[in-house]
């Protein structure tokens, strides 16, 4: 029998910290005295004596680890609690956002996914905004934590192979969680306060420039305007871009080059395919609209340099309607937004490092082939891919793909149509943001989707954020047997 005792503890201080993060939105709309502080002072009041109450009921069993059971547990409910308590200001604060707006919303922003049920953000309350911020970065911070403490040791879609790495980076043999989350946060803070600051010399607001940094470093894409990035200049388009692509690194490289060791970030094969694979896109998205064009512009290579890495970052901020490009650029948006970015970074979908392990598989046993008495050993960055990690891999791609066409499929039955569907179920999967097409796409928003759809849509971000494998072994029978 599992004892709930120690995930209620942990998942009740997470909900108390979550009201204790809405003081700063009140804080917000107290300094632009819109009459909307008094939501957030409801909302946190019930969040910090929600959570802080289920925390003290289940001190008694806290003790000095979890299972593995309950570690599959805990991921998984912090994902899906959080959202409930995040959607309250968006439930109490928008008059015509429904529970099931606020919640998509909710988790819209803590799977730092970046799609929204809103229109006219422009006249959203600002506490409101910052909030949006606020959920995206802590969604983004978050993931890091769960991707280098928690996946590795739970065996999920390969991330094991990042286990003894993660570990002899902090120096001992099993590093606290808590000293991993420290370390990260240092990082993810600094760069925040970089991106804000260079916002702000780029000419945004100063309010603007910190909500849009909590979006950009979290890799989330939620903006303060109905045109997302589209009403800024070209400075804040590539102050921008560089922020998202450093967001889109594995964070433990930056861990080692604070401790003084570069090596490893020069060397990183995940980082070189995520620049190469960038740098190809962005030269062929580039070529096709200057042809269209007929002439050669800066804002034709600015707008393919954003909006490719804004999509395979899975930030999703869009400068320009890319759906009026041509077909070209949007079939690669499509297929670029499900590769991803490094593993251990805020950047979501399939992961660079997977296809990496995919690609030298099928190298070695397409050698295999040609030559049956020999022994070609796969490898990633030199070492050996175990039996255990390309299996993990294998599974991942199956699910991913089995998951791509039962969510399409049950979009299409509430009567979206196939662009819809599709790029629907791919875009919160993999945890993007735009989608495609004229309701969804990057001039677009989940607005008038139907409900049954956004609930389709919220379960979908939840299950692709915690890497899809985290679900589907808690849904498994086996899961809850002794």
């Amino acid at each position: 029998m599992i004892d709930f005792r120690p995930i209620g503890y942990v998942v009740g201080l997470l909900v108390a910290a979550l009201g204790v993060t809405m003081l700063a939105a009140l804080a917000a709309d107290l300094v632009a005295q819109n009459g909307h502080w008094s939501v957030f002072f409801e909302c946190a009041i019930i969040t910090i004596l929600t959570g802080g109450v289920m925390a003290m009921a289940c001190a008694n069993g806290v003790g000095e680890g979890l299972s593995l059971r309950q570690t599959f547990l805990l991921t998984s409910l912090v994902w899906l609690t959080l959202p409930i308590f995040g959607a309250l200001p968006f439930m109490l604060g928008v008059p015509e956002a429904s529970f099931t707006d606020a919640f998509f919303e909710a988790m819209s922003g803590l799977t730092t996914t970046g799609s929204t049920t809103f229109e006219g953000l422009d006249a959203l309350p600002d506490g409101l905004k910052l909030w949006r911020g606020i959920l995206q970065w802590l969604g983004g911070v978050g993931i890091i934590v769960v991707a280098m403490v928690f996946l590795p040791e739970l065996r999920v879609g390969g991330m094991q192979i990042f286990r003894s790495e993660a570990f002899d980076t902090m120096g001992k043999i099993l590093p606290r969680a808590g000293e991993i989350a420290s370390r990260i946060s240092v990082i993810y803070i600094g760069l925040t306060v970089a991106c804000g600051l260079a916002y702000g010399f780029a000419g945004m607001e100063p309010f603007d420039a910190m909500v849009h940094a909590m979006t950009t470093v979290s890799t989330g894409g939620m903006a303060n305007y109905d045109s997302s990035f589209g009403g800024f200049g070209a400075a804040a388009h590539y102050i921008a871009t560089v922020f998202m692509i450093l967001a889109a690194l594995p964070f433990v490289r930056f861990v080692q080059l604070m401790a003084g060791t570069a090596q490893p970030l020069m060397r990183d094969s995940q980082i070189r395919a995520f620049l190469s694979v960038i740098s190809v896109c962005v030269l062929l998205t580039t070529a096709w609209v200057w042809g269209r064009e007929g002439t050669f512009t800066e804002i034709a290579f600015r707008e393919a340099l954003f909006n490719v890495v804004s999509v395979m970052s899975g930030t999703g901020y869009s400068s320009a309607d890319y759906m009026t490009w041509g077909t070209f650029p949007v079939v690669l948006f499509f297929f670029v937004g499900l590769i991803g970015g490094c593993a251990g970074s805020t950047a979501c979908s399939v992961k660079v490092f997977r296809y990496q392990i995919l690609f030298a598989s099928i190298k070695s046993h397409i050698r295999q082939i040609h030559s049956p008495h020999g022994i070609f050993t796969p490898r990633f960055e030199g070492r050996a891919i175990s039996e255990d990690v390309m299996n993990s891999v294998m599974a991942f791609f199956v699910a991913f793909v089995l998951l791509l066409g039962v969510t399409a499929t049950l979009l299409a039955l509430t009567g979206l149509d196939f662009i819809t569907s599709i790029s629907g179920a791919a875009t919160a999967i993999a945890n993007i943001g735009p989608g495609l097409g004229s309701e969804i796409g990057p001039a677009g928003n989940f607005v008038h989707i139907n409900d049954s759809a956004k609930w389709i849509l919220s379960i979908a971000m939840f299950v692709g954020r915690l890497e899809i494998m985290v679900v589907l072994t808690i849904l498994s029978i086996k899961f809850w047997k002794n």
